[in-house]
């Protein structure tokens, strides 16, 4: 009787194992069918942002997909956002690791000493403060006005020498790039950093095999990655070890006109901050600046002009109002923003349609949770589809139509606190620097509409602008963007004020004689 009682007692123990194995599985979100080893890699094909995106309309916004040895949770709406990342949920910590085996970011980050890819903790806590109370604060990114004036100004002057089409892609990027080494180097390096940066970029963005199966890590030494790595960041590391050097002489004076290698610096020697930097953390924190502010700033104006050319009325209403608050002056200033609101619905548009890194930074979980009615294990690879997010039917009418005036009238901002619009992520691993990207932005299209028309190259129409985007960490636009420029003729301020003024004296004389 005691055998057949154990015997029961085990098979049912047996039984419950099988079926809580079951409900677990059950319970992670549903995702497309997967092959043996390599999962659903091969359903990624060339394009991976826009593969995520079918594959999410598929199976839902919360996605659950097997890329190799590694489990991913894709999140795809704004509803599914909110449920990991609104006040109160407890998530949001969860969701804010980072993986730690990614080949390149490894690398560039100096092991992970970086904001943007340091594992979730006290370390990367300090880091993130040092950049929003000192490098990115409203106050710091206001003392680099006359940067941006500047840079700006050279660049229209340049366009306005050059006859025939100019080459916007390429000018964009050479404008963002030289405000940044302005603002964190104190000096422009030109093409030097601008090439190595290109390729950090490209490396980020790159599908690498090891980093969905870390035991093949070893094929990086076959297949020219771990070269190309390393030639690019000892360039990388030897351009920022000069600068350093630079700003160590005893005799250079940075009075009230630090630049954020001379902020780093200061902090390093001040023995009151919470973080003793040293100069690997400096550096990674650097690169932080220089992607997040060259290549997606020059992304943003892109696409912005992309949009423009490609719809005439509104490219004509921005202009109208930037014209109107220029009242005859060809320079734009920091100043005149707040007044031209249709540039920002126009900026919010874009940014809504092409967010700068589509697919986020990867996170990853730092334990196990529930969300809603899904488990996600620990270790869950996690991105965010931003593009998704932004074109989202439930929050948006027509959302791949660029309508600028969908947000007149509305309180959506692109801060990380409406979830129907995150194209700088969300949470505690928001990007820290939009606020100035954006102000760079908004300047540097109010001055190019002020000072020119554009059009696009002869024989071409607005359905042959090439929409193909350029795969990477930063998503740009495949083609160059060339376009027609036609300096705009100086026009006299206040018009009407002068011809009102003229009646009144003829009128007057009039009387007198």
């Amino acid at each position: 009787m005691d055998f057949h009682f154990f015997l029961t007692l085990s098979l049912i123990a047996l039984t419950l194992l099988v079926l809580k194995k079951k409900a677990r599985t059950k319970r992670l979100p549903p995702g497309p069918w997967k092959l043996p080893i390599i999962g659903n890699l091969h359903q990624l094909g060339d394009s991976p942002h826009k593969s995520i995106q079918r594959l999410s309309r598929e199976h839902g916004s919360m996605m659950f997909l097997q890329l190799g040895a590694v489990p991913t949770l894709v999140i795809s709406s704004a509803d599914a956002a909110m449920a990991i990342f609104k006040g109160g949920s407890g998530h949001d910590v969860v969701f804010s690791g980072r993986p730690n085996d990614l080949f390149a970011a490894k690398k560039f980050s100096y092991n992970l000493n970086s904001i943007s890819f340091a594992p979730y903790g006290e370390l990367w806590r300090k880091m993130r403060r040092i950049a929003i109370v000192e490098l990115l604060s409203s106050k710091r990114v206001q003392s680099f006005r006359a940067v941006r004036e500047e840079e700006v100004a050279a660049m229209v002057s340049r366009i306005a020498s050059t006859s025939g089409t100019v080459n916007l892609s390429k000018l964009s990027m050479l404008l963002a790039n030289n405000v940044v080494c302005r603002v964190a180097f104190g000096k422009k390096y030109g093409d030097r950093f601008d090439a190595v940066m290109h390729e950090t970029q490209v490396l980020l963005g790159e599908f690498l095999v090891s980093d969905y199966f870390p035991w093949m890590r070893w094929l990086n030494k076959f297949n020219g990655v771990e070269a190309r790595v390393e030639k690019c960041f000892n360039e990388l590391d030897k351009l920022y070890d000069d600068v350093i050097e630079d700003h160590l002489v005893p005799t250079r004076s940075t009075l009230d006109n630090e630049d954020i290698v001379d902020v780093l610096l200061r902090l390093q020697k001040d023995p009151s901050q919470l973080i003793s930097l040293n100069n690997q953390q400096i550096k990674g924190i650097l690169t932080d600046v220089f992607l997040a502010g060259t290549d997606r700033t020059a992304s943003i104006l892109i696409w912005i002009f992309t949009e423009l050319i490609r719809n005439p009325p509104c490219m004509q209403k921005v202009q109208a109002e930037v014209q109107k608050v220029a009242n005859g002056r060809h320079k734009i200033e920091e100043s005149d923003l707040p007044n031209l609101i249709y540039l920002q619905l126009v900026i919010k548009e874009a940014l809504r349609l092409h967010p700068p890194a589509p697919l986020s930074v990867p996170r990853e979980t730092t334990e196990d949770c529930i969300v809603g009615n899904y488990e996600i294990p620990a270790k869950t690879r996690t991105i965010i589809d931003l593009r998704s997010i932004g074109t989202d039917p439930k929050y948006w009418e027509n959302p791949n139509e660029f309508r600028p005036e969908r947000f007149m009238n509305s309180s959506v901002d692109f801060n990380g606190q409406h979830f129907e619009l995150l194209p700088f992520g969300v949470g505690r691993r928001g990007c820290p620097g939009s606020n100035f990207a954006i102000v760079l932005v908004q300047l540097t299209v109010a001055n190019f509409l002020n000072r020119f028309d554009w059009d696009l190259p002869d024989g071409m129409s607005v359905e042959d602008v090439d929409m193909e985007e350029e795969i990477g960490i930063t998503m740009f636009k495949k083609t160059p963007l060339c376009l027609g420029q036609h300096p705009r003729p100086k026009t006299t301020p206040h018009l009407k004020l002068l011809r009102i003024n003229s009646n009144v004296a003829a009128a007057a004389m009039t009387m007198m004689l």
